[in-house]
């Protein structure tokens, strides 16, 4: 993987490029960015770059054998070191060397835009821990006491280190603090607030910015084939992830979907507002139609449903307090979120959002989705008339 193939900011390439040609490698670092981020393979690019015999112009040569080896995951300097659980042939004591190959597998098909949840879903964890363990901290202090095979850098790359077991990250503090000369290790994480502060306190930190969504844009079309229109919309609300874009072009249907059922919820509110003792006009009727089909859709549906609730209900408190820079919003979203605008205030925000949370919240915990909409409903409506 080299520089000019990853998905992030520009100057941040610049700066982890001047770090290595300055000679000025801190041995550990966090890249930290948000799911969706191409921060994987930005820790590859900026490994290939350190091990590259040939680099030129700001990025590794890509032909060399150090490269050849990055290019495969195979460098016999590389470690990656990933959350992991009985898969396949591996039913004892599971660790990131015997699951190497299926993780190097996962990477390739797609393409480095790897993700925790897609890779639980291959190793089918249901409800096995799926964690970073005490096995491949043991593996690495193991291996650090060992010379580099190409005399160069040691490189272990931590993929999701906010998932690392608590005995495990213990066991490789002392590691990180004082490690053998010429190791370097990367960490990548999506939130710090996971971690450990005496992990935190041993990494520099390299924060991954989201991509714009002009970039993303243009990727969209160049690269997936996607038309401008779709591309621009799913850019638009994508926050800065590539994979949560692309995700939004192949489910261009379901998005308009949820924005239907999100209409009917609001048009029914609304017309309860105006015409309280008007049963036909409230449409409450639609509503519970539209509440029994996501029961009958299964529970990620439903949560699917109420997180886009949340990114909705905050895009309209942004319009209506003047902040409409800040909506997130794809150009048939705006229609709707114009027509019920009014309906939010700064007053009855943080009642709104929590009550959507709330609802969330009991999704996740298995309750009863019925009761659980039709409480959300009235609770909304009770939002509404407090404006």
């Amino acid at each position: 993987m080299q520089f000019k193939n990853v998905l992030v900011d520009e100057e941040l390439k610049k700066q982890l490029v001047s770090l290595v040609d300055e000679n000025r490698i801190s041995h550990a670092q966090l890249f930290l960015g948000k799911n969706g981020s191409h921060n994987f393979a930005l820790a590859i690019a900026f490994a290939q770059y350190i091990c590259c015999t040939d680099r030129h112009d700001g990025d590794s040569c890509g032909h060399c054998h150090s490269c050849v080896m990055f290019e495969k995951l195979q460098h016999p300097d590389l470690h990656l070191i990933f959350p992991n659980c009985n898969f396949g042939e591996v039913k004892k004591d599971p660790d990131s060397q015997k699951l190497a190959n299926y993780f190097r597998d996962y990477v390739f098909d797609c393409n480095y835009h790897i993700n925790y949840n897609e890779w639980t879903k291959i190793l089918k964890s249901d409800n096995k821990q799926v964690t970073i363990n005490i096995r491949d901290c043991a593996n690495i202090v193991a291996k650090n006491s060992i010379r580099a095979y190409e005399n160069g850098y040691k490189i272990y790359i931590l993929w999701m280190a906010d998932k690392i077991q608590i005995a495990a990250a213990n066991k490789l503090l002392k590691t990180l603090e004082e490690p053998e000369s010429k190791s370097l290790f990367i960490l990548l994480a999506e939130s710090s607030d996971q971690m450990l502060p005496t992990i935190l306190s041993r990494t520099q930190m390299v924060k991954i910015p989201p991509l714009k969504p002009e970039v993303i844009k243009q990727h969209l079309v160049a690269d997936a084939g996607v038309s401008e229109n779709i591309a621009a919309d799913a850019a638009a609300i994508a926050e800065g992830s590539y994979v949560k874009a692309l995700t939004l072009c192949q489910e261009n249907a379901e998005l308009h979907h949820l924005l239907t059922n999100y209409n009917i919820l609001m048009r029914s509110l609304h017309s309860h507002l105006q015409n309280a003792n008007d049963l036909v006009r409230i449409g409450y009727l639609n509503v519970q139609d539209m509440f029994s089909s996501l029961v009958k859709d299964g529970r990620d549906a439903q949560k699917t449903y109420v997180q886009y609730l949340l990114r909705m209900i905050r895009n309209e408190i942004l319009l209506n307090t003047g902040a409409s820079a800040l909506v997130k919003a794809t150009a048939e979203e705006w229609k709707v979120l114009d027509e019920y605008r009014l309906l939010f205030t700064v007053k009855n925000a943080t009642s709104l959002l929590n009550n959507c949370d709330t609802a969330l919240y009991h999704l996740e915990r298995n309750a009863n989705a019925s009761i659980v909409f039709a409480d959300l409903y009235f609770k909304l409506l009770a939002d509404f008339l407090n404006r």
